[in-house]
């Protein structure tokens, strides 16, 4: 609550009358994942282009509409081959379905800078209701005087569950990819 008095009374309320709008800084943020391989290790990889809004008339964010999307093609693990095999319609089929979205329904203070984001996640052509455990870093003014303000969101997906089905097993039975994928966004917002 001390920080959000000192951030009223430093850069002065949202919006009395309407909501503010904060596009995200993508120089200043990412859209990472992780993945069991093998049962022994886990592969991480990112997207690299993406787009996201908040619009918010709170100052503590309890009302937001958020909207992203991921450009699937973006996708960057370190090796094109395990790439392009991802971008296939073994996996995400960024051909037919190029973007990844999701939709905010409610962003819910739990406590203190923690927030539980409920919304849409639609991956190919399967639309789920997911939810992300939520940390908000804050609000500072920049040296060029623009307002900004960060926030870092996981959650699990069953990769299954969006007929992301390749599904090969090692010798010993395991799965040579997992089917559960942590997901990771740091993203940092401009208030427009």
């Amino acid at each position: 609550m001390k920080r959000l008095i000192l951030a009223m009374l430093v850069y002065g309320p949202l919006s009395v009358s309407g909501q503010a709008t904060w596009k995200v800084d993508k120089t200043h943020s990412s859209v990472q994942f992780s993945v069991e391989h093998l049962v022994i290790s886990e592969v991480d990889g990112s997207f690299r282009n993406f787009n996201g809004e908040i619009k918010a008339a709170k100052p503590d964010f309890s009302d937001a509409q958020i909207t992203f999307t991921v450009d699937v093609a973006s996708i960057n693990t370190g090796s094109e081959p395990r790439d392009n095999h991802l971008r296939s319609n073994d996996f995400l089929n960024a051909e037919k379905y190029p973007q990844m979205s999701f939709k905010s329904a409610s962003m819910t203070k739990v406590s203190e800078g923690k927030y539980l984001l409920e919304g849409d996640l639609t991956i190919r052509d399967v639309t789920k209701r997911v939810k992300f455990n939520v940390s908000y870093g804050g609000m500072v003014k920049d040296a060029e005087n623009k307002t900004r303000t960060g926030f870092k969101a996981n959650t699990y997906i069953n990769r299954f569950d969006y007929n992301l089905k390749w599904d090969k097993m090692t010798e010993a039975g395991g799965m040579v990819v997992d089917k559960m994928v942590d997901i990771e966004l740091k993203l940092e917002f401009v208030k427009q």
